[in-house]
């Protein structure tokens, strides 16, 4: 769904204080009763139906009656919910073109009131390339139930923290400005996608740089597990920048060591294939014969020495908040039940209560804090 922005310019706080509401809603029910929506929104003389209208003629609601009569939030209106925070918050001003897609995120210029160009990253779980997201990303273990916005926020607070951490220890990586829900903001790279380059004036020295970076994260505790030349870019001088963390991994985790290899054969077969280096050499086999040898084996993910800190064990105080860091252990941990059924109604049995007490007691500070 293509994000337009000038929608933004005929929404009143109405709208955003209903959008707010089924959002809010969306903690205990995958499809929000109408009746829980007018009653968190609080619009005075039955307002909150008119905006109902308005909003599901923008597509930032999507109206569903097959069990109940309730709504859901779109991306593009958590694209809306996310981009307002942001505004009021003075990380940006204005949203330009879009700058690329991706299999699970839109890429869009943003500018500061300065004239200073960032980057947005607004995550998108759930789409048609990325459904097998259970055996793709551990966010769930065991979990069966989950509500792909909710995914999303969890996959821009990780890459957000991932990033944070990263550029505090020296890592080329953009600079995390802000987060919000699923949305990251981050310096804009000056280069392009190393898939995009066909020729290099030092292919050696930049192999090296980016084989280079994959022991660096190893040794500080982390595996990229999706280093390739799609999430590699280069500038005009050569100079390399990592992006793209939501799925990085511990080195203890289990599959560590498939991800290191995998991560080191993209980089090897790329560079073999585009920039024709070779990596064999040649040695005397014991009956005097020639015997070709992959440089790559030297690369042992056993050999390295992860002795420079373990970032996977700093980042809560790197990006992620304290009540974020909660609510993902709690998540992953199998206390939350993301998108329970709506006999279910909540989260867990004893979060029900508490947010039925927390919609009654709503007023309009509270809500516009939301927002």
């Amino acid at each position: 769904m293509k994000l337009d922005v000038d929608v933004l310019r005929y929404l009143s706080k109405d709208d955003f204080r209903v959008l707010t509401a089924v959002e809010m809603g969306m903690r205990n029910h995958e499809i929000v009763p109408s009746e829980l929506v007018h009653r968190i929104a609080s619009l005075k003389h039955g307002g909150t139906y008119k905006v109902l209208k308005n909003l599901l003629r923008y597509k930032l609601l999507h109206h569903d009656s097959s069990k109940y009569d309730g709504f859901r939030l779109t991306y593009l209106g958590y694209d809306f919910l996310a981009i307002k925070t942001l505004v009021n918050r003075g990380v940006f001003t204005a949203v330009g073109r879009q700058l690329g897609v991706g299999k699970e995120s839109d890429i869009f210029e943003v500018a500061r009131e300065d004239g200073t160009v960032l980057a947005m990253k607004l995550h998108r779980l759930g789409r048609t390339s990325f459904r097998a997201v259970k055996s793709k990303r551990d966010y769930l273990r065991h979990r069966n139930s989950y509500n792909w916005l909710y995914l999303s926020r969890l996959a821009a607070l990780k890459e957000f923290a991932f990033m944070k951490a990263l550029e505090d220890h020296g890592f080329p990586v953009p600079n995390a400005v802000d987060c919000n829900r699923h949305c990251v903001i981050m310096s804009l790279v000056q280069g392009y996608p190393l898939v995009q380059v066909n020729q290099l004036q030092n292919p050696d020295s930049v192999f090296e740089t980016i084989i280079g970076l994959v022991v660096r994260l190893a040794e500080h505790g982390l595996i990229h597990c999706d280093f390739n030349e799609f999430n590699i870019m280069i500038d005009d001088d050569e100079k390399v920048t990592m992006i793209d963390f939501p799925q990085m991994v511990s080195v203890s985790h289990q599959n560590a060591q498939m991800y290191f290899d995998r991560d080191v054969e993209c980089i090897f077969k790329f560079f073999r294939k585009r920039f024709h280096l070779n990596f064999q050499e040649t040695t005397d086999g014991d009956d005097g014969s020639d015997i070709d040898t992959d440089e790559g084996s030297r690369l042992s993910f056993a050999s390295i020495s992860k002795t420079a800190g373990f970032l996977d064990k700093e980042l809560a105080a790197s990006g992620f908040t304290r009540k974020d860091q909660d609510v993902i252990q709690k998540f992953i941990g199998g206390s939350i039940e993301e998108s329970g059924s709506d006999d279910e109604g909540s989260d867990d049995g004893n979060e029900s209560e508490t947010n039925e007490t927390n919609v009654d007691g709503l007023d309009s500070l509270h809500l516009a804090e939301q927002i």
